[in-house]
């Protein structure tokens, strides 16, 4: 799910999520548009932020149990 949606699912402002994960508004501005993917150390926090998971964030299905 794209950061944005998960930030609006929370009932976040992109100035309230740049507070929480301080950074900037431009900053959560680029993870939304695509063109930046937060770090791994970042990464971890937006999640905790978001509820979700790094993969939710990466937009990664989960991968297929194998019978």
């Amino acid at each position: 799910m794209p950061i944005r949606m998960l930030r609006e699912r929370m009932g976040m402002t992109m100035c309230e999520l740049a507070d929480r994960m301080g950074v900037s508004v431009a900053t959560v501005s680029r993870w939304e548009t695509g063109e930046m993917i937060p770090v791994t150390t970042r990464l971890r926090a937006l999640a905790d932020v978001l509820h979700c998971t790094a993969d939710e964030l990466l937009g990664r299905e989960p991968p297929a149990e194998s019978s």
